[in-house]
This record gives C-alpha cells, structure tokens and sequence, in this order.
C-alpha cells in the first residue's frame, strides 16, 4: 500500500497546494503507463513527459483534470485550453482533435478523466435539492470551467480509494455522487442541467447523438432524426450545430471515420474492408475524407501511428532512474 497522501478536510486550503497532492498521486499510479484505466469505474488517469502530436478522437461525456501540465481541445475552429486551474467538461461524445502541450520529463502532464453519465446527472436534479448555478450564454457541449478546491479534494479522495479497492463498490460511488455535486453548482453547472433535464433542446440533441454513436453504419436521414429528437427539422439542424459546432451529417461522418482508423488498428483490418464495415459505399470517397481528416490516406497513416506506438513502448521499456523506480506503482 502507498503512503497515506490524503488532504486535510480544509476547505480553504488552496488549489495549488491540492494540485501538488493531486500530481503526486496521479504520478505514483500511472508509474511508465501514458493511459492507465483505473477500478474505479470510468476513472482513468494520464501522464506523458513530453508534448504530443495533434490527435483525432471521440472524446466522451466527462470531467477531465490536470494536476500539472496544459493541453488543448479543438471542436472545428474552437479551440479550449485547460490546466491546473481550469477543467473540461464535455456533456455529450463530441469527435475532436486535442494536444497535450505542456510536459516534460522534468514535469510531466499529469491528469485524469471521469466519464459522466447523464442519467444519473438526471436523478441526482430530481431526487436532490441542488442549487441552480447561473445560466450559461452556450449551448456548446464542451467547456472549460474553474477547478475549486472543494472539487480537486473530492476527485483525490476518488482517488485514494485505489489504496483500498475493498471500499470501491461502497465509496466511490458516493464521492463521485459529490464530484458531480460540485460540477453542477459550479460555473459550468447549467452545462449539464441542460444535457441531462429531459424535455429540454439540448437533452433531445444528446438522444439524437446517442442514436448516431449507436447507428452510424447506417444511412442517415436528417428528418427522420429530428423527428426522433420531436423537433422540427430547420430547428433540429440549428441546435445540433449549438451543441456539436457540426451538421449531422458531419457528425455521422466523423463517427465513421475515426471507427475505422480504431478497426485497421486494433482488428488488422484493410482500408477496404474497415471503410465497408462503417457505412461507405466508395472506397475512393473514404480515401478523400481519411486524408482530409487526418492528413494522410489511410495505409501510410496506420502505419505512422503503428511506428510511434512501437517507439513510445521501447522508450518505456528502458532502464528507468532510481528515483522513477521507487515512485512507480
């Protein structure tokens, strides 16, 4: 078991002072892993010593922390910057491009993700007497919001439960009952009341997107979708775009396109078959969106990602200082 690092329940201890708790702990855990999913359900904590390459991917409904480090998060043309004093919080899966852009081996990027689910955001409003926040001028899905010490102390208790996975089952469910506590009476609180609170636009948005993640391969028929939101389709087309910064049939498009980079990646599949598997009819019409989107056709792009991946394992795998050795899990 590791020493006892837990905070002092102080709540006017600063967040400065709970970020350096914050990163030892995430340091101690991750050890050489860059991704480390942890056994508290939904919780994985990160670390890289230097900064990385532009990356594609579908980023989930969650709360995401950094300890010590700094990293940005484009959805189209905007573009969200998050540290130790701000967090990202996304209410519904939104395909993005992100970059880790400050971390060395002096001072790695330290940081974790908690994944949010909206039903239980939605029985939290309705069994609770939760305060309203102040409203939101966005619609947007994604933002940044200030990190508080209250929540930094609840997010590092979550954490200590690691030393006790016994209290798991028990505990964790009710710190993260207070991690959402905290988001929802904070500044980005309104964000998720309107995700979550049925019968609002935003709700009937995120069900549209839950179809679409759930249904992609399939042709998509904008009116049929906006009638399965219960909106007309002229207002379906604007909130969507309120709340993603993209059409829907951007949207299906990107969903598609990052599936079938995952398949020729981790199921070995060819660009043919992966492009088949997610929906297109051309292979040539895939080959234009893969380049497009990720700069390269699909063949060298696999193959770029395959030799980085190989590189980063050697590098970990390589004699570790004394002093890395001892902090690792």
């Amino acid at each position: 078991m590791h020493p006892n690092t837990s905070l002092p329940a102080d709540p006017s201890l600063d967040v400065q002072s709970v970020n350096e708790a914050l990163a030892e702990r995430i340091a101690r855990w991750t050890g050489r892993n860059n991704r480390l999913p942890t056994a508290i359900p939904g919780l994985t904590l990160n670390a890289w010593d230097a900064p990385t390459e532009l990356t594609h991917y579908v980023h989930e409904p969650s709360l995401c922390l950094i300890a010590q480090g700094a990293k940005r998060v484009l959805l189209g043309k905007e573009t969200y910057t998050y540290d130790p004093s701000h967090f990202l919080i996304s209410s519904v899966d939104l395909p993005v491009v992100a970059q880790i852009s400050e971390a060395s081996r002096e001072k790695p990027y330290l940081g974790l993700g908690l994944k949010l689910d909206r039903p239980t955001i939605a029985r939290m409003m309705a069994d609770s007497n939760v305060p309203l926040p102040q409203a939101q001028p966005s619609d947007r899905a994604l933002a940044t919001g200030t990190v508080t010490a209250p929540l930094l102390n609840a997010v590092h208790r979550l954490i200590d439960l690691l030393d006790t996975p016994q209290d798991i089952a028990i505990l964790a469910p009710l710190v993260q009952r207070e991690i959402l506590y905290r988001l929802l009476v904070g500044d980005q609180g309104a964000r998720l009341r309107q995700i979550a609170a049925s019968g609002t636009q935003s709700n009937q948005i995120a069900q549209a997107i839950d179809w679409l993640r759930d249904n992609y391969t399939q042709p998509l028929r904008v009116d049929a979708l906006a009638t399965y939101a219960k909106m007309s389709p002229s207002s379906f087309h604007r909130h969507f775009r309120a709340v993603t910064n993209k059409s829907p049939l951007q949207f299906q498009k990107l969903l598609r396109l990052h599936e079938a980079r995952r398949l020729m990646l981790t199921d070995n599949l060819d660009a043919a078959t992966a492009a088949f598997q997610v929906g297109y009819e051309s292979h040539s019409q895939f080959n234009r969106e893969y380049s497009r989107l990720f700069g390269a056709p699909p063949l060298r792009d696999i193959k770029k990602i395959r030799q980085v991946s190989t590189e980063t394992r050697q590098s970990q795998a390589a004699p570790a200082p004394a002093a890395n050795q001892a902090s690792a899990v």
